[in-house]
């Protein structure tokens, strides 16, 4: 039997230990990885929700889907091997992904958008995440991961202070990118897309939810794991 949660457990630490909690918390919009240091009573008072209501479904759920150790093995993983997976699977993600979903918000945009004034602001927010999404990988690509793999190889002092620094820019970067996915769900309705929309239209919706569940996962592997070790 697996030790219970409460309502004084933090939000980020309930999803190390039992990584299925991130797709509750998606449910519950409750943000885990940018907003994740905080307590979960402080998390549902924010949304207006029950934390004891809340502590007993994921006890229930823990109960019901027992952690196995590969569920939580990116919290023992070298850096390197979490370094290697962020790379290979979130940040490839967003190349290959967001320039077919900037298709997809266009045209509905175009189609739609004389009719439906939320999409104008869907198209500008979209277009502003994209851009900082990429920069913010190409950077982590070329300058900090580097960094952050050189220091585990060799700890200095110097480079320590130097990552903080470092450190501090991309989470307040992550906050940004948080924000604008929150404006986006907010625009959209929580991606409800209206009785009469088409095809396309539905689809861009269910490709930016996905955008937005991708990118909470590959903020709380960097925000909860990976930088932790360097702070």
């Amino acid at each position: 039997m697996q030790p219970g949660f409460t309502s004084e457990a933090m939000v980020r630490d309930i999803v190390l230990q039992f990584p299925k909690a991130a797709d509750y918390f998606k449910a519950q919009r409750i943000d885990f990885c940018c907003g994740g240091a905080k307590p979960l009573a402080e998390a549902a008072a924010e949304k207006g929700l029950d934390p004891a209501a809340m502590v007993q479904e994921l006890n229930k759920l823990q109960e019901q889907h027992p952690v196995l150790e590969e569920d939580t093995a990116w919290n023992e993983a070298s850096s390197e091997e979490l370094v290697d997976y962020i790379v290979n699977k979130h940040h490839r993600y967003l190349r290959e992904e967001l320039p077919l979903i900037s298709q997809n918000v266009t045209k509905v945009f175009r189609v739609h958008g004389e009719d439906s004034p939320h999409l104008g602001e869907m198209h500008r927010l979209f277009n502003m995440l994209r851009e900082e999404l990429l920069q913010h990988t190409a950077k982590e690509e070329e300058s900090e991961f580097p960094k952050m793999l050189a220091y585990t190889q060799n700890p200095t002092e110097e480079g320590l202070a130097e990552l903080r620094g470092l450190l501090h820019n991309l989470e307040a970067e992550h906050d940004g990118a948080g924000e604008i996915l929150r404006e986006l769900r907010r625009v959209t309705n929580d991606y409800t897309p209206p009785a009469h929309a088409c095809t396309t239209y539905r689809l861009t919706y269910a490709r930016l939810e996905e955008l937005e569940g991708m990118t909470f996962e590959h903020v709380h592997l960097e925000n909860n794991i990976l930088f932790l070790r360097y702070q």
